[in-house]
C-alpha cells in the first residue's frame, strides 16, 4: 500500500518502522527536518518537510494516489484538517487520525464523512489506559490481551519455582485444569528465544509463557497454574497527564488510588475532575513524599509521566521503598529492555501498544485485531476466515491439514458471533451472556467460513505468510 504518515514523533516513528518492514510504500511528513533525515537514513522510506495542513505539502507527499493517510501529530485540530483535506481534495480511500480530546472522540457526527471524514480515530492514551487497566486485574501478568470482542484472553506470565506446570510437558496441562475448562499455551520464550510449544515441550522456571483461554476461564487457569496472588487494592499513579487522569478515572471506583502531580495548577484541576482518588501535589521522585504516603503499603505503582527518566527514577525508588509491583511507561526501546525485570517489573512502550490498532487496517487479509508482542518482535492476530474449501486454503480444513509456517501457533477459533452463549451467573444468578463460541484450537479443529482465528507468530516476518493463507481465490464473491 502507498501510505502517508504525518508526524514523526514516537508514535509516528513506530508506525513507520512497522509498516516499512511489511513492504509498504511509506512517506513521512513533518516540519522537523533533522528528524526526517534521521528516519530516511534508518528506514527505506521517503520524507517531505512541510506543514501537512496545507494541500501543497500533501500533494508533494503523493496524496493524489495514496491508499491511506495516517495523521499522528500532537495537535487534534491539525489531524482533523489533514483528514478532511485528504478526503475532499485527494479522495484518499482510508483516513486515520490521532485524537486525544474526548470532545472529538465522543461525537461520531464530527468524524463522519460529511464533516472531518475520519475513518478511524486513534487515541493512544486510551489504548494505553485500557492496557494498563488489564494489568491491574492480573497482578503478576506481563501482558494481558483481548480478542474477539473480549471473548478470548491471552496472558503472558513467568513460570515460577514450584508451579504446577513447571518441569512437566505441556500435554499434561489438561490434567491440571477443571474438566470443563480448556486452555492453550500459545507460545513460550526461553532466554528471549521462542520455542515451538508442542506436547512434549517441558516448561522451565523463568520461561515466559503465553496462556490463552476463554475470558471467563482465564482467571481459573492462572489460579491453577500459578501460586495465589494477592489482588491489587492500593494503587499510586505518578503523573497527572492525559494517561494519568484516564487511569485514575478508570480505577478510582474499584481501588484506593493516589495520584501525584508535580504542577500545583494541574493538581488542582485533577482534584476537581476525580471523585474518589486522592490527588497530591509533589514530585514522585521525592523519597520523603513517597514514605509519607505509605509507599510500602502500595500494591502497584504506575509511573506514567511524559519523561522516561522520571518514570524510571520514580519507579525504581518506589520499588526500593517497598512497593510490591512497579509499571513504567518508557518510550526508548533500549531503556525498556535494560530496566525491565529489575526494579521496574514491566516497562511499557506506548508506541508499541498503540501500533496494533493501526496494523489491523493495513493488513491484506481480513484482520480484526493485531497485538504487538515483546516490543514488536512477535505478534498475535485475529483473522476472519472467508470462502470455502475451493477458494480458501484454510476454510473447510482442520488445523492439522493446513501447512502453517514453523513458528506459527493457532490458539483458538471463535465461531457464531451472532449466537448468545451463557458464560456464567452474577451473585443474584442472573445469566451472563456473551456472543460467540470459543473453541481452543486442537489438531482436529475444523475452520469454517466466518470463524475468527486467533494466531500467534513468534516472529513478525511470519505474519505475511499467514495472511496469504487466509486470502481467498479470485473465484470467491
Amino acid at each position: 500500500m502507498k501510505i502517508i504518515i504525518v508526524g514523526a514523533g514516537q508514535v509516528g516513528t513506530s508506525v513507520a518502522e512497522g509498516l516499512v518492514n511489511e513492504e509498504n510504500d511509506i512517506t513521512v511528513v513533518d516540519q522537523d527536518g533533522p528528524r526526517l533525515q534521521f528516519l530516511q537514513n534508518r528506514y527505506d522510506l521517503r520524507t517531505v518537510c512541510g506543514n501537512a495542513t496545507t494541500p501543497s505539502t500533501l500533494r508533494d507527499a503523493g496524496a493524489e494516489d495514496a491508499d491511506m493517510i495516517i495523521a499522528l501529530t500532537q495537535s487534534d485540530p491539525s489531524n482533523l484538517v489533514i483528514s478532511k483535506i485528504a478526503h475532499s481534495l485527494f479522495n484518499t480511500p482510508t483516513r486515520i487520525a490521532r485524537l486525544r480530546s474526548r470532545d472529538f472522540l465522543e461525537d461520531e457526527n464530527l468524524l463522519a464523512e460529511h464533516n472531518f471524514a475520519v475513518d478511524f480515530a486513534l487515541c493512544p492514551e486510551q489504548v494505553i489506559t485500557d492496557y494498563i487497566q488489564r494489568l491491574v486485574e492480573f497482578p503478576r501478568a506481563l501482558q494481558v490481551l483481548n480478542f474477539a470482542h473480549g471473548r478470548v484472553a491471552l496472558v503472558a506470565v513467568h513460570a515460577y519455582e514450584g508451579g504446577l506446570l513447571v518441569g512437566k510437558p505441556i500435554k499434561t496441562m489438561p490434567q491440571l485444569l477443571p474438566h470443563e475448562i480448556d486452555a492453550r499455551i500459545a507460545a513460550i520464550f526461553r532466554d528471549n528465544q521462542p520455542l515451538i510449544p508442542e506436547g512434549d515441550t517441558v516448561v522451565r522456571v523463568g520461561d515466559e509463557v503465553f496462556l490463552l483461554a476463554a475470558a471467563e476461564h482465564i482467571h481459573t487457569v492462572l489460579k491453577q497454574l500459578r501460586r495465589a496472588e494477592q489482588r491489587v487494592q492500593r494503587v499510586m499513579i505518578a503523573g497527572g497527564g492525559n494517561i494519568g487522569l484516564r487511569l485514575a478515572k478508570a480505577l478510582e471506583e474499584r481501588y484506593e488510588v493516589k495520584l501525584i502531580e508535580k504542577s500545583e495548577t494541574r493538581a488542582a484541576l485533577l482534584a476537581n475532575e476525580l471523585n474518589d482518588a486522592l490527588v497530591l501535589s509533589g514530585d514522585a521522585t521525592d523519597e520523603e513524599l513517597l514514605e509519607q504516603e505509605n509507599i510500602t503499603e502500595m500494591d502497584l505503582f504506575l509511573a506514567v509521566t511524559n519523561d522516561d527518566e522520571n518514570n524510571i527514577m520514580a519507579g525504581s525508588l518506589a520499588k526500593r521503598l517497598g512497593c510490591r509491583r512497579v509499571v513504567a511507561l518508557v518510550n526508548r526501546r533500549a531503556y525498556a529492555e535494560m530496566i525491565e525485570g529489575g526494579p521496574i517489573d514491566i516497562a511499557i512502550s506506548p508506541a508499541q501498544v498503540s501500533i496494533g490498532t493501526l496494523l489491523a487496517y493495513v493488513r491484506q487479509a481480513d484482520v480484526a485485531v493485531v497485538h504487538s508482542l515483546r516490543r514488536g518482535a512477535a505478534e498475535a492476530l485475529e483473522i476472519i476466515a472467508h470462502g470455502d474449501r475451493n477458494t480458501s486454503k484454510v476454510v473447510g480444513r482442520t488445523i492439522g491439514e493446513i501447512p502453517w509456517p514453523r513458528g506459527v501457533t493457532v490458539a483458538a477459533v471463535v465461531r457464531n458471533f451472532d449466537k448468545p452463549v451463557i458464560v456464567g451467573h452474577t451473585d443474584e444468578w442472573t445469566a451472563i451472556t456473551r456472543y460467540g463460541e470459543v473453541h481452543i484450537a486442537h489438531h482436529d479443529t475444523l475452520i469454517q467460513a466466518g470463524d475468527h482465528v486467533i494466531i500467534f507468530c513468534t516472529q513478525k516476518k511470519l505474519v505475511r505468510k499467514v495472511e496469504k493463507l487466509f486470502q481467498v481465490g479470485f473465484h470467491f464473491l
